[in-house]
C-alpha cells in the first residue's frame, strides 16, 4: 500500500516549473585575477554595481577586478551626516540653547526626574 501512495514522482527532486515565457536580464562577464594568478569570470547584470574584489573560487584568495578602478570609484565620497548635522537642519543654535535652558530648569526644580 505504501508503494502506491508515493508512485509517480520523487519528492523534491523534480521541479514542475518551466522556463517558458521567462525573459532573462542582459548580463556582462566581469574578469577577476587573484594574487596566485588564477583568472575567472563572474556574470553580472548590466545595471548591477560591480564589486572591485571577489573571492577566488579556486584558491579562496581575494581577487581583484581586471581593468582597475572605474570613474565612479575615483569620486570622493560625501562625508557621513552626524546627528548634530541633522539637528542643525531643523533648528538653529539659539533655539537649541532655549530648549537646553528649559530642560535644565526642570531638572534643577525637581519637576523632571533623571532616568538612566
Amino acid at each position: 500500500m505504501a508503494d502506491r501512495a508515493l508512485r509517480g514522482m520523487r519528492m523534491g527532486s523534480n521541479s514542475l516549473e518551466s522556463e517558458e515565457g521567462v525573459v532573462f536580464v542582459e548580463r556582462q562577464g566581469v574578469s577577476f585575477t587573484c594574487p596566485n594568478g588564477d583568472r575567472f569570470e563572474i556574470p553580472f547584470a548590466l545595471d548591477a554595481e560591480l564589486p572591485f574584489e571577489w573571492e577566488c573560487p579556486i584558491c579562496s584568495a581575494i581577487a581583484q577586478r581586471d581593468g582597475g578602478l572605474d570613474e565612479e570609484e575615483d569620486k570622493p565620497l560625501k562625508p557621513q551626516r552626524t546627528h548634530w548635522d541633522m539637528l542643525l537642519e531643523r533648528r538653529n543654535v539659539d533655539e537649541l540653547q532655549v530648549l537646553l535652558d528649559e530642560r535644565l530648569d526642570l531638572l534643577r526644580s525637581g519637576r523632571l526626574r533623571r532616568t538612566f
